[in-house]
């Protein structure tokens, strides 16, 4: 389950006040040495069903205004693609009004959702992802790890959370007793002049059993450490957690932004609009995962 969220209080911030900043250490020296232990560079044109499980239609949280679907429309590979290195997969939203089951939710969009689960796991280590994003309000794709186990005692970090407002993405840690909206945990990255989500970025984090530092192109853009969190409550982050990619229209997190609700919540019409012209998708160029950093000592 992705969690929605806003920031707290401004003197529990305070308590809890993270580490920033654009020119602290890069990944390269983090990383350079370390086991792969996951790489999918999505270069096969199809997909690696070894790594990777699809989310259907029975999946449905958060108001979001789409139904998941394993289809070619809405998980998509390309290769060719411009600043791209080898192939692209693209989780790719699709208006297709009458085909979701689901007599609650009928979404007028499909859309694509790809998990780790039951494939491939890991407690701590470095997992990063180049990804290219769309400007497209409303527009709701993630990429995020999440425990094994009743949600959200067993953890979900949240590495890139983005709802279609180019100049920024965010970052969350989801636990017991801060969770949803109620975390404190949380933090927008807001790109320099020059810079917006349009581009090529790495979104990484690295894990270890004292903190979860989150880095774009490897700029610390925000840490959290275990005393942080267990000032608050149990560190949920001992424990596996597998890979989500996802691509969401519309939902209850974008809402709280725009204020959007007709003619879906959370995505306005001209959104709406691109996305029946096909002009809408997370591309992922790659998706990598290092061992932990102590680990073979």
């Amino acid at each position: 389950m992705k969690a929605i969220y806003v920031l707290a209080a401004a003197s529990l911030t305070l308590t809890l006040a993270a580490c920033h900043g654009t020119t602290a250490e890069t990944s390269d020296q983090a990383h350079t040495e370390r086991e792969l232990i996951f790489f999918d560079g999505f270069d096969n044109g199809e997909l690696d069903r070894e790594k990777w499980i699809v989310v259907g239609t029975d999946f449905w949280v958060n108001r979001e205004e789409q139904a998941y679907l394993d289809d070619p429309e809405t998980i998509v590979f390309r290769d060719g693609v411009e600043g791209a290195e080898g192939g692209v997969l693209e989780l790719r939203p699709v208006y297709r009004p009458g085909v979701d089951p689901h007599e609650d939710r009928e979404a007028d969009f499909v859309s694509g959702r790809l998990e780790s689960k039951g494939k491939f796991e890991t407690t701590y280590g470095r997992a990063e992802a180049r990804i290219r994003l769309p400007d497209a309000e409303g527009f709701w794709p993630a990429f995020w790890m999440l425990g094994n186990g009743k949600w959200p005692d067993t953890g979900e970090i949240d590495i890139m959370e983005y709802i279609g407002e180019k100049d920024w993405t965010a970052v969350a840690l989801h636990g017991p007793g801060y969770s949803g909206d109620n975390t404190p945990f949380v933090d927008r990255f807001y790109f320099p002049q020059g810079e917006d989500a349009t581009g090529w970025h790495v979104y990484a984090v690295e894990w270890t059993p004292d903190m979860i530092q989150f880095e774009i192109d490897g700029r610390v853009t925000y840490r959290a450490t275990r005393k942080m969190v267990e000032h608050l409550s149990d560190w949920a982050f001992d424990n596996p957690k597998y890979l989500i990619l996802n691509s969401a229209i519309g939902g209850a997190y974008p809402v709280k932004n725009n204020r959007v609700e007709e003619p879906y919540y959370g995505l306005p019409q001209a959104t709406a609009e691109l996305i029946k012209r096909g002009e809408v998708a997370m591309e992922v160029d790659w998706v990598k995962v290092y061992a932990p950093l102590d680990a073979g000592d």
